[in-house]
């Protein structure tokens, strides 16, 4: 179901999201797949714990080429102005999954324990599978211990900071690891468990309106974005060269865009007017995407801000449960200026990249 967010957070809209749907056959094909690599690679817990073993690494490179053309062309890139797409569904039941984790930690060392969730390491590689066929998977030596699938689940003691753990508070609409030049380019949801329909938030910079001036101020580099808390604290805020939150990708805005980690407050009286105008602009164009389990959510990460509704945990192992890939496109190019940020020294896990540079 898809809403509006707006104050209120109870008015229905009507669908704005792009919605693609597997054929049976395709959805089943990416499932037994997984499976087949899942054996073939062994019940080694570190190769599950991690997904890090050039093994699995090569099965998926080899064979995702074997999935159907359904399959590759429902994971190209969101088609339209609203930057993403609602992709569905694939084969999954709750009785499978085991109690949701309670913190990332648990749920990648249950994914070399079959005894506490039998298909975690599938799932993991079928959701490698598919955004394999979306581009080049990628992850983060800080985050999440280099996994590269991530974990979404609340977690005690993080129910009100600005990071996926949370819950209670509103996950402020945000580019995804937008302090760093090498961000994803598509990000892909994978929804587990939702039984609240917790809704996920979509904003795209190309259904805003904004003038020319405040366009023209958005676009000159003013303040950097910091680190989320996911990977770590006390980074300063000198470390890199401010950012543009607003740029241009043959003819279109792009968004750099993450105010939980801008420090605000030392930016200009104009430049803070055109940012609180766009902040705006971007709840007034705002829905939301509650995905249910077997759903996947591909989101533009160079063109919509994403964020989530506030929800209360239950933390018994019932609890909202995704799964998280980054994904570049090795086609796209971001702004040479780019190249003179160091991303606080935060380094990425590609171990699909087939070109390399400053650009992602």
């Amino acid at each position: 179901m898809v809403k509006s967010v707006l104050s209120e957070r109870k008015t229905l809209h009507p669908s704005e999201l792009e919605r693609r749907e597997l054929p049976e056959h395709a959805a089943a094909a990416v499932r037994t797949l997984a499976g087949e690599i899942a054996v073939t690679v062994g019940p080694n817990p570190a190769t599950a714990t991690t997904l890090n073993d050039p093994a699995l690494l090569c099965h998926i490179d080899a064979r995702y080429r074997e999935l159907p053309a359904d399959l590759h062309e429902a994971m190209r890139p969101p088609a339209t102005a609203a930057g993403v797409t609602v992709i569905g569904r694939l084969p999954l039941s709750d009785a499978e999954l085991g109690p949701t984790p309670v913190d990332w930690r648990e749920a990648a060392m249950w994914a070399g324990d079959p005894r506490q969730c039998a298909a975690s390491f599938e799932l993991d590689i079928m959701m490698l599978l598919l955004a394999r066929c979306a581009g080049e998977p990628f992850g983060w030596q800080g985050q999440q211990g280099g996994r590269l699938v991530n974990n979404i689940v609340p977690t005690p003691g993080h129910e009100h900071e600005q990071s996926g753990a949370s819950s209670t508070t509103l996950l402020s609409p945000h580019t995804e690891d937008a302090f760093h030049p090498q961000r994803a380019n598509l990000l892909m949801l994978g929804c587990l468990r939702n039984p609240d329909e917790v809704g996920t938030t979509v904003s795209s910079v190309r259904r805003v309106e904004l003038a020319a001036a405040q366009r023209e101020r958005l676009g000159r580099a003013q303040l950097p974005i910091l680190p989320d808390v996911s990977y770590g604290e006390g980074f300063p805020d000198t470390h890199t060269p401010p950012i543009t939150t607003l740029a241009d990708r043959d003819g279109e805005l792009t968004l750099r865009f993450d105010p939980a980690y801008t420090p605000l407050d030392d930016a200009d009286l104009e430049f803070r007017s055109a940012y609180r105008h766009l902040a705006e602009e971007l709840e007034r164009v705002c829905i939301t995407a509650a995905l249910t389990p077997g759903e996947l959510l591909l989101v533009d990460n160079d063109v919509v801000v994403h964020g989530r509704v506030p929800f209360t945990p239950r933390y018994d192992g019932t609890d909202r449960w995704l799964k998280r890939v980054n994904i570049r496109l090795s086609q796209r190019r971001r702004d040479a200026a780019e190249s003179g940020e160091d991303g606080y020294g935060q380094r990425v896990v590609a171990p699909f990249r087939t070109t390399r540079g400053s650009s992602t």
